[in-house]
């Protein structure tokens, strides 16, 4: 039985890894559980599965938690940013699941690869800032960085049993639903609204996450993800829209053959594999059935309707710290865009507004990161702050 840490356990990422849980008691035991400050879900949760160790990053949302659970004896409710720490390196956890998002899940990432856990991530902001960081603590710590953000997942299974031939791949094929504005024409992208963007046509996320699809920053993000995951170079890294998100992406090798991954559009799957690897157990979704009538499209993306995707790669080929500026900055205007305080195609000029204003650090440290990280996200505020 395998003992699993779960941050983010709350959100959509969290839930899904629980019903996977659910489906294969016999196989893993939840040991501790991290959330920002949904008491009602934690609680629900805790009463289940019973783990030793349960966070809060609110404070106040702990204290809470702490007085619903006066009659549970077996869980420790910690707060905070120590109590998140506290979940990622639990003793007992052979393996850490984050599911937490943006910047958040930094630290606890490198808190869980320093204390030796193996990895299965969905927080392709902790790669996209900090790559070649996170890539050399998991090489000096021996232990496994598994992918559950789809496209990352399909790579990854791909390349199984030839990681270490990066010269016979052609290319990466990321592939991209294209969100709910596929086939809006540019001009009106200016009037959408937060509702419209939420209503993706494939995928059941976050908010965050289907923000990033509609504006296809999500793609974007998954071009220096890959790059650092994969050890490949930049120009070796392709999008296409494929409207059904059967192909979840492909690899293309020198020799003209290309190995892709099918399957439905559930993040079970990815969870699972990435629970179990390099084993596999029957999931708890529906297959998927190629002897039904199926067309799979495959069409180049339009970055001229989605320009964040041309700033993804500007940041990927300067590199060092205008990663950074790109997530952390779009952490906030995705927010923003979500109150309603900016349009959907101020996301993009206000992301190259604050790229162009940054002074970028060519080899920073983890501590260089965070601090640009604040100047981020305080830069980028005060942008939307002038705009209103």
């Amino acid at each position: 039985m395998k003992h699993i840490a779960i941050l983010g356990s709350t959100g959509s990422i969290g839930k899904n890894t629980l019903d996977v849980v659910e489906k294969h008691r016999d196989e893993f035991k939840v040991v501790a559980l991290a959330a920002n400050k949904d008491v009602d879900t934690l609680e629900q949760q805790i009463r289940q599965y019973r783990p030793r160790l349960a966070a809060l990053n609110d404070s106040d949302a702990a204290n809470c938690l702490r007085d619903r659970l006066r009659d549970i004896k077996d869980t420790e409710v910690l707060s905070g940013n120590e109590g998140i720490l506290a979940v990622a390196t639990i003793t007992e956890a052979e393996q850490v699941l984050d599911g937490m998002g943006g910047s958040a899940g930094l630290l606890p990432t490198f808190a869980a690869i320093n204390a030796g856990k193996d990895i299965a991530f969905v927080n392709k902001e902790v790669m996209v800032m900090c790559g070649p960081i996170v890539m050399e603590a998991v090489q000096k710590n021996g232990v496994n960085l598994i992918p559950i953000d789809g496209e990352m997942s399909a790579i990854f299974q791909c390349l199984e049993g030839a990681r270490d031939k990066q010269s016979d791949i052609h290319q990466l094929l990321l592939t991209a639903s294209g969100g709910p504005f596929r086939d809006v024409p540019k001009d009106e992208l200016y009037n959408v609204t937060p509702q419209q963007a939420l209503n993706h046509p494939n995928w059941d996320m976050g908010a965050k996450i289907t923000i990033d699809s509609a504006t296809m920053m999500n793609k974007g993000l998954e071009v220096i993800e890959a790059k650092w995951l994969f050890d490949i170079e930049l120009d070796k890294i392709d999008i296409v829209v494929h409207r059904e998100s059967i192909v979840h992406s492909m690899v293309e090798w020198t020799d003209g053959s290309t190995l892709a991954q099918l399957g439905p559009t559930d993040m079970r799957i990815m969870i699972q594999y990435a629970l179990t690897y390099p084993d596999r157990l029957p999931t708890p979704v529906a297959r998927l059935d190629l002897r039904e009538s199926r067309t799979l499209h495959f069409e180049p993306v339009d970055k001229d309707k989605f320009p964040c995707i041309s700033l993804a790669y500007t940041a990927a080929e300067v590199g060092g710290t205008l990663p950074v500026v790109l997530s952390s900055a779009d952490e906030v205007v995705v927010n923003a865009f979500l109150d309603e305080r900016i349009g959907f195609m101020d996301i993009p000029s206000i992301l190259q507004c604050v790229m162009d204003r940054h002074d970028v650090i060519s080899k920073p440290s983890l501590e260089d990161i965070l601090e640009v990280d604040k100047w981020t996200k305080s830069t980028t505020l005060s942008i939307i702050n002038a705009k209103e």
